[in-house]
């Protein structure tokens, strides 16, 4: 550390907020302080990079970008004289992925909606975005992406459209959701670069979501409104109407495309073709020396038509992405970023949206909505991200003073306002099956025609505590608390030998399958036994007929019952059990369920009941309903003896 920030021992006011605008082309730092409704920006600071560390918008040189955003932090620190430790961020870049889903989930009967309630209704709208995500055709299987964040954009209750579903009455839960995710690489390689500058990431949202709310406060987003931050590597548009932001996109199309034109159009290098960009609109005329050496004189007529089927290129891809993501065309559109600056870029994105030229302007109007400055001109459409990571930060109480610490680590904060455990969980690569777990795959075989079932390992549950105590995934997670989470191990599948069902040896006869074997051999689920002690005529009887009656193999004893009794009880998850001192019984959709107890008495949770359900999980055609004692439960509570638990499909 240089000698200057070592003497530096005053820190920034506990609510201020330090934002960094990490971008293709340079990097904005801002610092402001909440002042009643509207945030006190008191300092701004910029660099450029000196050579490509970014490309559209994602680091792919940490350590330059690093040395950049580190310059930014001396300036701010030497004119604010304190010490800078955490900061805010947005990351982009063109990885970018969202996927809007619909989820639906019906309870038993009309309730109270609770937290916990919501909390499963928006993880299986995650759950079924993440399915949509990794199930898309052309979809990066080599990459490991995380689930930086989702936005509901509309709640529903018994099909009546609602802003807050807690502690209504209703059956009919449904969530719009969008949800967001970035590779592995984007998220680390930011918190790498930030590091390397001693600095804590305190949050991390998107940019698109950081612009928007600086572009378009909260009091006009029930219009129907577009807003594009065109930067040097990428565009970032996001959409709203009704009051919520309902959906954000990315076209990998933004400033650069218009430099490299210049560059192959001029024979000059990337500094050169910038310098002429940012100087059409000044001169009539432009000079500057190409590549090999000669001075050039040129139009500012001729670079415009130089550049025109690029600059057409981008307006058309920008208002693809913006119909695109809004379903259609919007009611107006804010242009933000330092693009937006480009001569005819207004203009061609109202030819190629084919919309009144009155509802197309650049933004920053309305960010003195939100925020003001003593010293600086705040209406420059370049601090739309910058201005909104910090607008994000101030007005959600997500600041720098904002952490949280998952297993002895400060977590990933991907976005901003308030969070419940399982976004903190979600956040930091957990997915769902981590938390709930999953039992393995029965093997079901049938020996002379009695069907013989090897249930797998059940899932040992998650353990999860929230500032020592036991905690749910509906939870709010507030500043400084600390989350301990170990995820559910998932269980063994089912296996089994031909000798746990039959004898054998070369003096036995036995079929599998139709084939005489005579040693040992693994089983597969759906092997059919015959052994040689019956007689020949019953033999092929029970290769003709299949099975007749059902066995179970459990951990606490063998139950065989009749042939037409079986699917039934299978389908209503009744597996019956010798009794003995060491076994715990409940009741399963109307049917007794003995188990053994387990190792150190540990609990038995509602999510170990579902491999006793009979659900097919893999190829459910309806909602899962899950009740204790009459009353909704979920995945992680705590079961007690004789207690009365349903779980079924509603189609």
């Amino acid at each position: 550390m240089d000698k200057r920030n070592s003497i530096l021992t005053d820190t920034l006011p506990e609510q201020a907020i330090f934002a960094l605008d990490i971008g293709t082309r340079s990097i904005i730092g801002m610092v402001g302080m909440p002042d009643g409704d509207r945030i006190h920006i008191v300092a701004i600071e910029r660099a450029e990079h000196t050579k490509r560390a970014m490309i559209d918008g994602q680091i792919e040189d940490i350590d330059q970008v690093a040395k950049i955003a580190g310059q930014v932090k001396d300036k701010l620190e030497k004119k604010l004289g304190c010490r800078l430790n955490k900061v805010c961020v947005a990351a982009a870049g063109r990885a970018l992925r969202t996927e809007s889903v619909t989820y639906e989930m019906e309870l038993s009967r009309a309730q109270k909606i609770d937290a916990e309630s919501v909390s499963r209704l928006e993880a299986g709208a995650i759950s079924e975005a993440e399915k949509v995500f990794m199930n898309k055709e052309g979809r990066e299987s080599d990459r490991q992406f995380y689930l930086v964040g989702y936005t509901v954009s509309r709640y529903y209750l018994d099909n009546y459209m609602i802003s807050n579903l807690i502690d209504h009455h209703g059956r009919v839960l449904k969530a719009d959701i969008i949800a967001t995710f970035l590779p592995t690489e984007v998220v680390e390689s930011l918190y790498a670069a930030m590091t390397k500058i001693d600095l804590e990431v305190a949050s991390l949202t998107l940019e698109p979501i950081a612009a928007i709310n600086a572009a378009i406060p909260q009091n006009i987003r029930l219009l129907n409104l577009a807003m594009v931050d065109i930067g040097a590597g990428t565009s970032d548009i996001a959409v709203c109407r009704d009051g919520s932001v309902t959906g954000y996109t990315m076209a990998i199309l933004a400033g650069d495309e218009i430099t490299e034109t210049i560059m192959k159009e001029y024979l000059v290098d990337f500094d050169t073709a910038e310098k002429i960009k940012s100087e059409i609109d000044e001169a009539e005329e432009l000079h500057f020396t190409d590549i090999l050496g000669f001075e050039q004189t040129i139009t500012r007529e001729a670079i415009f038509e130089s550049i025109k089927e690029a600059s057409s290129r981008l307006c058309e891809e920008i208002s693809a992405k913006i119909q695109e993501v809004n379903g259609g065309m919007p009611s107006a559109v804010f242009l933000a970023g330092g693009g937006s600056r480009l001569s005819g870029l207004k203009e061609g994105i109202v030819e190629h949206l084919k919309i009144d030229p009155k509802r197309v302007a650049i933004a920053g109007n309305n960010f003195k909505i939100n925020a003001y400055s003593d010293e600086y001109d705040l209406e420059n459409p370049e601090y739309a991200t910058p201005l909104g990571i910090v607008i994000s930060a101030g007005f959600n109480i997500v600041s720098d003073s904002f952490r949280v610490i998952l297993n002895d680590r400060p977590a990933k904060l991907f976005r901003n306002g308030s969070f419940t455990v399982m976004d903190v969980l979600m956040m930091n690569g957990y997915n769902y099956q981590d938390m709930i777990g999953r039992s393995g795959q029965n093997l079901v075989v049938s020996v002379n025609g009695k069907r013989t079932v090897f249930y797998g390992e059940k899932a040992e549950p998650s353990v999860l505590k929230l500032n020592g105590e036991d905690a749910q995934l509906s939870d709010s997670v507030n500043a400084e608390d600390w989350i301990v989470f170990i995820p559910a191990s998932h269980g063994k599948s089912a296996a089994a030998m031909l000798s746990d069902v039959t004898e054998t040896g070369k003096d036995k006869s036995v079929l599998v399958n139709g084939e005489e074997v005579k040693e040992d051999v693994p089983l597969k689920s759906g092997d059919s036994i015959v052994t040689g002690s019956l007689p020949v005529e019953t033999r092929e009887t029970l290769l003709q007929d299949g099975e007749e009656d059902l066995t179970v193999k459990t951990g606490s004893g063998v139950r065989t019952a009749p042939a037409e009794m079986a699917s039934v009880n299978i389908n209503l998850g009744s597996v019956h059990t010798n009794p003995e001192k060491d076994t715990i019984t409940f009741y399963l959709n109307d049917n007794p369920l003995t188990l053994s107890v387990k190792p150190d008495n540990q609990p038995y949770y509602l999510m170990d009941m579902l491999e006793y359900s009979g659900l097919d999980f893999k190829n459910l055609t309806g909602q899962v309903v899950l009740e204790v004692n009459g009353e909704s439960g979920y995945f992680q509570q705590e079961l007690h003896s004789r207690d009365r638990i349903m779980i079924y499909q509603v189609k």
